[in-house]
């Protein structure tokens, strides 16, 4: 099975707010996930993103492929990625 770590959307019109989720890759976005590891919401001033980071890098130890938005968070929290992603 092939698995991605990427945005959820909910939260209504002009105030979005996503979730981070591990997911078959071969799914809808809005379908059910496997994991959820963390939230992000771009509307706050503060708290906007909330990661386990536990469950972050146990994912990426099993191979999942991390989508380019959910990796520059990643980033600005200090999660590197050393591996190349696809």
């Amino acid at each position: 099975m092939s698995t991605t770590m990427r945005l959820k959307r909910f939260g209504t019109k002009k105030r979005p707010y996503y979730r981070v989720v591990v997911q078959d890759s071969r799914l809808a976005t809005s379908s059910k996930t496997i994991d959820e590891v963390g939230t992000y919401r771009p509307v706050e001033a503060e708290n906007q993103l909330t990661l386990n980071e536990e469950k972050v890098k146990e994912w990426i130890g099993k191979g999942v492929v991390v989508s380019p938005t959910v990796k520059d968070l990643l980033n600005s929290q200090g999660i590197q990625i050393n591996r190349k992603q696809n």
